[in-house]
């Protein structure tokens, strides 16, 4: 995992270290007087045991110093918890959505991203929210994680020491494509943030900008298209998509099947009600685009399929 990049990634840090450093002190401890009872009271020294029937000064060691212990464990870790609950005045807002199986990230300008975006040292409240069941934003070099549920924003914020990319993950198992549900945060220097997030050409070269219209291979990989599809001819959890314009192919329709053309109504169909014709030997599974693409976005992505030759 490496070290933290940020700064409440080091707070946790700090807690694990001391918390870890807690347990191993007890663990010495209890280690030590179990081997210095099995050495001072062992049988060949002669020495006969005799009952003990109570120690109130013992007793109370035993009993208020772990309670001390664990308090403070608690405390310890609480404040971090704390600190990630309440962003600074003045963060940068990014609404984060989720959905099966891809994440989506929209700035306050209207900008939309495949990838967490953010300037190093500035503080960035991510709201999450989730299109269809229970997902989970894991940055590991950030040590943020914070689950994304329907129909409930939450947030949590963090802010970037380092430039770079970082891994970003969905942790909470959410059906086939769980584990293709990947993307990166992007932490870049402030000019270089401002000027992608206005669109700039250069910041285009350096990093896939968003635009009012994205390209359909742009909208293959950002909805999580490529968890279920490919466009090299193996099959996945889906068909791959690669020739398959103007080709047949049978399908189950309410549970019975027939030979269909895939043509532009067949594929809005299918991102729309996937559930309507499904392939033959694929499962069920695709979520329905109604109310998640727009009409420009499915455009695009039937263009895009047509040109898999």
């Amino acid at each position: 995992m490496g070290r933290a990049v940020t700064v409440l990634g080091h707070n946790t840090d700090s807690a694990f270290l001391v918390i870890a450093g807690v347990c191993v002190m007890l663990f010495l401890a209890i280690i030590g007087l179990t081997a210095y009872f099995v050495f001072r009271y062992r049988r060949s020294n002669g020495e006969i045991p005799e009952d003990i029937h109570g120690n109130a000064l013992l007793e109370t060691v035993w009993t208020v110093l772990p309670i001390f212990i664990v308090l403070y464990m608690f405390y310890y870790g609480w404040l971090g918890y704390d600190a990630r609950r309440k962003a600074p005045e003045g963060a940068l807002t990014v609404r984060a959505f989720a959905q099966m199986w891809a994440w989506s990230f929209e700035y306050e300008n209207g900008v939309t991203s495949d990838r967490l975006v953010a300037p190093v040292g500035r503080p960035v409240k991510v709201a999450l929210n989730s299109r269809d069941l229970i997902h989970s934003l894991y940055v590991p070099a950030f040590r943020m994680k914070q689950d994304a549920v329907p129909g409930l924003e939450r947030t949590v914020w963090f802010t970037a020491e380092k430039t770079g990319e970082y891994d970003l993950f969905c942790t909470e198992y959410c059906g086939t494509g769980h584990s293709q549900m990947l993307s990166k945060a992007v932490v870049m220097e402030e000019a270089e943030f401002a000027a992608w997030l206005s669109g700039a050409p250069e910041a285009k070269a350096a990093l896939a900008t968003p635009s009012a219209g994205p390209s359909g291979a742009e909208l293959f990989k950002s909805k999580g298209c490529v968890a279920c599809h490919t466009t090299d001819g193996r099959p996945l959890v889906g068909p791959t998509l690669k020739g398959i314009f103007g080709k047949k192919v049978r399908v189950s329709t309410n549970g019975k099947e027939r030979e269909v053309t895939i043509d532009e109504d067949y594929i809005r169909r299918s991102e729309l009600e996937p559930a309507s014709d499904v392939v033959v030997g694929f499962p069920p599974v695709m979520p329905p685009q109604k109310g998640v693409l727009k009409e420009e976005e499915i455009e695009a992505l039937i263009e895009y399929i047509k040109s898999l030759k």
